[in-house]
């Protein structure tokens, strides 16, 4: 059945393994994320063959699929007060940048007689969440040092998310600066000093000394770093295959007919008319893919565009003879391979 996703988890496992290796010569534990492919823990598990002992998402629904898993369990999304006793129940560990969700989870945590860890979040300049007031995050940090069924883990923040700052020493040395000071009132250590975006500044040992987590998807899942978008050595960018089969295959003019009005989005779209061209249509469309993060493996084709469930293709360049029935296959990034997994109408094969 197509539309349908192939997964190498050999290549995978590469990854982990050689990400994990960077990591380890610079004393940094990874939290491994499982948000893009939904928490599936046949995928999860692959990051538990490779070393890793900690595995974050940010849906509780997905921390719910890896219950079986033996990993400490992080929410790296900021939890919603009205899920607070699933948060509990689901997480060993959440990011926090607010009072009283934290209030509620001391709640929570006391009636099912847990411990449960937070790690309170910095904003460093990408304003997303977390605290910009330091007094601010020591206040609530002394707060949880008094309550009996939370345990202050540590501090975290997160760059390249919304503004996309880049994670930079000075910044990474103020979060360092903060855990001293919440280790010495009597928390813990962990200092989370982001995601895949800083595994640049790690390789050319930006990042001090006390910065011992990141919060990693990207990187093991296909080898790329954030910051510059640069893929690592010895790593694999081809961990994750679209295939896709044609439902039409015909010869038509690349410049459209009749008065063109916006798309999807409020925007007019342009097109180049570069003549007659052969065009190929897919049965998929932006409803399982994002058609700006992949790319077809075959170099003879072009990616046209698509709509919610058409992708259209230009293979007149191409060596190979498509037909109707014929598949395409695609190399997909981050959030085209995310959109495929979390779609129903997209099968999935692992090898």
């Amino acid at each position: 059945m197509y539309p349908k996703v192939s997964v190498d988890t050999k290549k995978l496992l590469k990854n982990v393994r050689t990400v994990r290796a960077l990591c380890d010569r610079h004393h940094i534990r990874i939290t491994a994320v499982t948000k893009m492919f939904g928490g599936d823990p046949r995928l999860a598990q692959v990051f538990l063959d490779g070393g890793i002992r900690m595995l974050g998402d940010a849906r509780i629904q997905n921390l719910e699929r890896m219950e079986q898993l033996k990993a400490e369990k992080w929410l790296i999304r900021i939890p919603m007060l009205s899920e607070a006793a699933d948060v509990v129940r689901c997480a060993d560990v959440s990011l926090n940048s607010e009072l009283l969700t934290v209030r509620a989870l001391q709640k929570e945590a006391k009636k099912q007689n847990r411990v449960h860890k937070i790690i309170l979040m910095a904003d460093l300049g990408d304003i997303r969440e977390g605290y910009v007031e330091d007094d601010q995050l020591m206040r609530t940090a002394e707060e949880i040092l008094k309550m009996d069924s939370l345990l202050l883990y540590g501090v975290g923040t997160n760059l390249t998310c919304f503004s996309f700052v880049q994670p930079d020493t000075e910044k990474l040395e103020h979060l360092e600066l903060l855990s001293r000071a919440m280790v010495a009132a009597g928390g813990n250590g962990i200092v989370s000093g982001g995601n895949s975006a800083t595994i640049d500044l790690m390789l050319h040992d930006g990042i001090p000394r006390g910065v011992n987590n990141l919060r990693l998807g990207e990187a093991l899942l296909f080898g790329r770093e954030r910051a510059h978008y640069q893929y690592l050595d010895r790593t694999c960018s081809d961990v994750f295959i679209l295939q896709a089969e044609i439902v039409e295959i015909k010869d038509k003019p690349s410049q459209p007919w009749g008065e063109i009005g916006v798309n999807s989005y409020g925007k007019r779209p342009a097109f180049v008319d570069r003549g007659v061209r052969t065009r190929a249509i897919c049965a998929i469309g932006r409803q399982d893919v994002d058609t700006g993060t992949m790319e077809p493996l075959d170099p003879g084709v072009i990616l046209l565009g698509a709509s919610s469930d058409h992708l259209i293709l230009d293979v007149s360049d191409s060596c190979r003879a498509y037909r109707v029935g014929g598949i395409v296959e695609f190399k997909l990034g981050y959030f085209a391979a995310m959109r495929a997994f979390h779609s129903r109408y997209v099968q999935k094969e692992y090898h």
